[in-house]
């Protein structure tokens, strides 16, 4: 079975050569590259990857084209602050010599910095497993800028929890609330875009219902204060996503 390793990048020279060089036990790497300014292009290039360059406004859109670009029976999807250990190469592969399913979850070891936080994870603020080894052809992204809706044909397998991916997904606090910021002007645009912003009593009721969901029920109490950052960011996203639909519409309207 050949596989294709897919890396969707955006100006990520600082972190894109720990994750390619990660990604060797793959029969193929391709990147996409979304507007990007700075050296990722060649990075990609002298790593041997092939590359594709173009400007998406839809994260769904530049995903599917990415998949499109693979040549491999499998794709393994990852972004450019995620590095898949050697031990977890070695399982993909043989997973998809075995499987007879079409796609798998594979397990996601989120860290802030150094720190690895295994709990609380929730609301479409970060997941500790994501449906990233499929078979080329199940899979397509909906048409949304962040977080898009995922369409799927086939079966799913086993998930890979013995080993995981190491996701940087960021640095400090401060860049966690700079990433709250950022998505939820992404998906303040995709409120506009469909015509349907929500009402402000059902996104204050999901910001009490995920804060509860990450702090109890994913365990977040189990990391302290950084447990309750990520309840508190999980919970207020949908609620500030439809404030900045609401309030500023002019800024976010697509």
């Amino acid at each position: 079975m050949k596989l294709s390793a897919l890396v969707v990048a955006r100006n990520e020279v600082a972190r894109l050569p720990r994750c390619l060089a990660a990604l060797s036990f793959a029969d193929e790497v391709v990147v996409v590259l979304d507007r990007s300014t700075d050296a990722s292009a060649a990075i990609a290039q002298a790593a041997g990857a092939r590359t594709l360059e173009g400007a998406w406004e839809v994260e769904g859109d530049r995903r599917n084209a990415g998949i499109a670009a693979c040549t491999g029976d499998w794709v393994l999807e990852v972004d450019a602050d995620e590095i898949v250990p050697p031990e977890l190469g070695a399982l993909v592969r043989q997973t998809i010599a075995a499987s007879t399913a079409d796609r798998h979850q594979v397990r996601i070891d989120n860290y802030i910095g150094e720190r690895l936080v295994k709990h609380g994870w929730a609301g479409s603020f970060g997941t500790t497993s994501k449906p990233i080894l499929f078979r080329r052809g199940v899979k397509v992204w909906g048409r949304q800028r962040v977080h898009p809706s995922l369409q799927w044909t086939g079966t799913e397998g086993a998930k890979i929890t013995a080993h995981g991916i190491r996701h940087e997904v960021d640095a400090d606090i401060s860049d966690m609330l700079r990433r709250l910021d950022r998505y939820s002007s992404l998906k303040a645009t995709d409120l506009l875009a469909s015509g349907d912003i929500g009402s402000l009593p059902n996104n204050i009721r999901r910001f009490v219902s995920r804060f509860i969901k990450s702090l109890v029920s994913r365990g977040g109490w189990r990391e302290g204060g950084w447990g309750l950052l990520l309840a508190f960011c999980a919970g207020l996203f949908p609620l500030l996503s439809h404030l900045k639909a609401r309030l500023e519409p002019e800024r976010h309207r697509p």
